[in-house]
């Protein structure tokens, strides 16, 4: 068993800084090299890619990033894991397989997939044996959206990781794994916790959550003395150093941008927390009240203390769906009177869409300058505003009538206030809107697939 692990995290979402995972690999010493590129909305992406294509489907950027980092990766020993696989995760393994065969890596790397989150053509199935997916939010159960469905896939936490990792996968790609699966799996197997040793477990899973978000707990968005945090532009992103009994250290490279202090990390330990007495992953449920933060010098934080409670009988399933269409029309509207422009402007919009009979879910309207970020809270705008974004969004269930919104905003330049620009981007794109259902299902109906292969 190894004394310390350190796990980089290279990737926070899907589209983050290219050359982050390159620079952890290249910046110091790491054993793994995790990488985040899912969300919600990014599935339903990536099943209408594949729809398209049946040879898409993930993350695209993957591959030529691998190309990049696996000669490097090999000769260090540093083993990835990535749900870059998205809803395609042998497909994204055979491309990286075929790089490395051009980097002349046969027969010296293995790679593992992980699949069986997909549950799209298994839907029915469920629904026909009284297993309704109720949305956790509303209760109504997926039936009345059964139509609309675009992806459905559940969320699979570490252990068919650590099972590709304990078969020898130097990468190991996954579809719809927790982000925080992607750091604890790589701990339980260098340190061989067990399926009951929930204080570790949860503290893995908070180091996980501590990285997830790439640069977000290295300084990056980070809302106290932002000012002062030096060379955002090369900013670090974390790393944890991970000891058998669960405590760690989160710190980054040496020499690179960013801050890691305890405050960083509090910021990123609140994202997307919700009660933090009970943070449900698949593997456990970490307390997060529990957590004992000290300063361990520069650009180090030490995290211990963790305690945590046996995993629920259920995994949750993310689901997107057709929603409407929506779309979204801007004016800039200059000094002077800037704002009562614009206000004037929307009123005069709103009346001709009355006016042509057009009826929306939702109508709008933002006064970008003036109160777009806090509404009400900004008071009165100054009438000395130099210049005020008018922009106007609607959405419903019609197309047709969400098109002619979009041919009803370059009338107002010649029809409306005075003083307006901005519409250089031309007409308004019709969007479909992907909406989200939460759902939860029993741990017995699902059964990860794991493969590990050599190159």
């Amino acid at each position: 068993m190894r004394e310390k692990v350190r796990i980089a995290s290279g990737q926070g979402f899907w589209g983050d800084m290219l050359d982050a995972p390159v620079r952890q690999v290249e910046g110091g010493p790491i054993d793994y090299l995790m990488l985040d590129y899912l969300a919600e909305v990014t599935m339903s992406i990536m099943q209408k890619q594949r729809a398209r294509d049946p040879q898409a489907g993930y993350a695209r950027d993957f591959v030529p990033l691998m190309r990049e980092i696996l000669p490097a990766c090999v000769e260090k020993n540093i083993r990835v894991t990535a749900n870059a696989g998205g809803v395609n995760p042998t497909g994204c393994a055979e491309a990286v397989r075929e790089v490395a065969r051009e980097l002349g890596l046969a027969g010296r790397l293995s790679l593992g997939t992980v699949a069986g989150d997909d549950i799209m053509h298994r839907l029915d199935d469920f629904l026909a044996r009284g297993i309704e997916l109720r949305n956790m939010d509303t209760g109504e159960p997926l039936s009345n959206v059964r139509e609309r469905i675009q992806s459905a896939n559940v969320y699979l936490g570490a252990w068919p990781i650590v099972e590709a990792l304990r078969k020898g996968a130097q990468v190991v790609i996954t579809g719809r794994a927790t982000d925080t699966g992607l750091t604890l799996a790589p701990l339980i197997n260098e340190f061989g916790w067990g399926e009951m040793d929930w204080d570790r477990l949860s503290a893995g899973t908070i180091a996980g959550h501590i990285i997830e978000c790439g640069a977000q707990s290295s300084g990056g968005n980070c809302q106290f003395d932002w000012q002062n945090i030096p060379d955002l532009a090369g900013v670090g992103y974390p790393i944890v150093e991970a000891q058998p009994d669960g405590s760690f250290v989160v710190t980054k490279h040496e020499g690179t941008g960013g801050r890691v202090s305890v405050q960083t990390v509090k910021e990123q330990l609140v994202y997307e927390m919700g009660d933090p007495h009970e943070y449900i992953t698949p593997d456990c449920v970490a307390d997060f009240t529990t957590i004992q933060l000290e300063d361990a010098g520069t650009d180090r934080v030490r995290v211990h203390g963790i305690k945590g409670r046996p995993a629920t009988e259920f995994l949750k399933v993310s689901i997107s769906y057709t929603a409407g269409f929506k779309a979204v029309g801007t004016l800039v509207y200059s000094w002077p009177d800037a704002y009562q422009k614009a206000e004037a402007a929307d009123k005069i919009l709103r009346a001709r869409l009355a006016r042509l009979g057009l009826q929306f879910e939702q109508v709008l309207t933002e006064y970008v300058g003036a109160n777009a970020l806090h509404g009400p809270l900004a008071g009165k705008p100054s009438p000395d505003l130099p210049e005020v974004q008018l922009r106007v969004g609607v959405r419903g269930p019609d197309r047709k009538a969400v098109e002619r919104f979009t041919k009803e905003i370059a009338p107002l330049i010649l029809t409306g206030p005075p003083g307006v620009t901005g519409f250089a981007g031309g007409r308004p794109k019709v969007e479909e809107i992907v909406a989200y259902w939460p759902a939860l299902i029993p741990k017995s109906e699902i059964e990860p697939r794991v493969e590990v292969t050599k190159v």
